[in-house]
């Protein structure tokens, strides 16, 4: 009897770890979810640790043989350590410095990979999904912040100190909102879920009329940017003006990637992506407004995904087959 394989593909995000047991062609065959600190504050590794030897344990029943643990982490990652670096914005400071590598190694004798979590992310497009027949892609995950990665001539692009793909930072309003990074004018603080959010209360304050106190019970601290999206399809003026301004900056920022990397394939996901897939043909309208000429739009096939925890899982067990395919190569050089 041939053994199935799998991989074990890990989501560790502030608030939500998800981890999966994965084919090789991408299909969940296990998949658990828990709080990032189900433990209480500073237990994310311990969580980590807990859902491996889960997953380890439910392979041996189902006699699945692991052939590698992938993990992405919201934060800047130096890979090559399996390490996160410290940065003011990482969703996890408690596991900057920690040897994720080294840690997951003393459960499972099998390779391990970490990567950030929106470079795994698009890993997982490239290898099962929108991105398969391509080589090149470019992945923006919105939800409350912006996470990007990048694929260029089969590689994944990381930079200098492992913090390419920033694409929150892209400028799109020299004299724009404060962002909460510092700068005015980033794509995040016009797309963000928080600056969505942020943006319906503020102009509800300054007594613009709009269907959302009443979705909401009239308290402002229930506006969802999933609310604004609903809002807006129901025909809400507010929430349409906020809606449109979204896919305008979206637009805007995509084609500063478009007109940068000219990559065959870019995927828009996430959350906030969720109520963006009905206004795709917006959003592509919106792109082409910006692009430098028609005709490099007309090389990018354009997709927005509505993301879920498989996805991510995916992104896991892409990332160790993304890196064991470098190894091989580099053992033949």
């Amino acid at each position: 009897m041939t053994a199935t394989h799998a991989i074990i593909g890990v989501d560790i995000g502030a608030t939500t770890m998800a981890a999966g047991l994965v084919t090789r062609t991408g299909d969940v065959l296990h998949a658990i979810q828990c709080p990032t600190h189900r433990d209480g504050p500073g237990t994310a590794l311990g969580t980590l640790l807990g859902c491996v030897r889960e997953l380890l344990a439910h392979a041996t029943t189902r006699r699945l043989v692991v052939d590698g643990v992938g993990i992405g982490v919201a934060g800047v990652v130096d890979p090559d350590k399996g390490t996160m670096q410290p940065h003011p914005h990482n969703g996890l400071p408690e596991l900057a410095h920690v040897s994720l590598v080294d840690e997951v190694r003393q459960v499972t004798s099998v390779p391990v990979f970490v990567d950030n979590d929106a470079n795994a992310l698009a890993l997982a497009e490239w290898t099962f999904g929108v991105g398969r027949d391509a080589h090149s892609l470019v992945l923006m995950a919105i939800g409350t912040a912006i996470g990007g990665g990048i694929i260029a001539g089969d590689r994944v692009l990381r930079g200098a100190n492992g913090s390419a793909g920033e694409l929150h930072a892209i400028p799109i309003a020299f004299d724009g909102r404060l962002c909460f990074c510092g700068a005015r004018g980033c794509l995040g603080a016009y797309v963000e879920g928080w600056a969505i959010a942020g943006e319906a209360r503020e102009r509800l304050a300054g007594g613009a009329p709009s269907s959302l106190p009443a979705m909401t019970g009239g308290d402002a601290a229930r506006i969802t940017p999933e609310l604004v999206f609903q809002a807006a399809a129901a025909g809400d003026p507010l929430a349409k003006s906020i809606v449109d301004g979204v896919c305008d900056a979206l637009g805007a920022g995509i084609a500063v990637v478009v007109n940068t990397l000219n990559p065959e394939v870019v995927v828009v996901t996430g959350g906030v992506a969720r109520s963006l897939v009905a206004l795709e043909a917006e959003v592509r309208q919106r792109v082409a407004a910006y692009t430098f000429a028609r005709g490099v739009l007309a090389t990018t096939r354009i997709h927005v995904v509505a993301g879920d925890k498989h996805q991510t899982m995916r992104g896991g067990a892409a990332l160790v087959l993304y890196e064991a395919s470098r190894a091989t190569v580099a053992a033949a050089i």
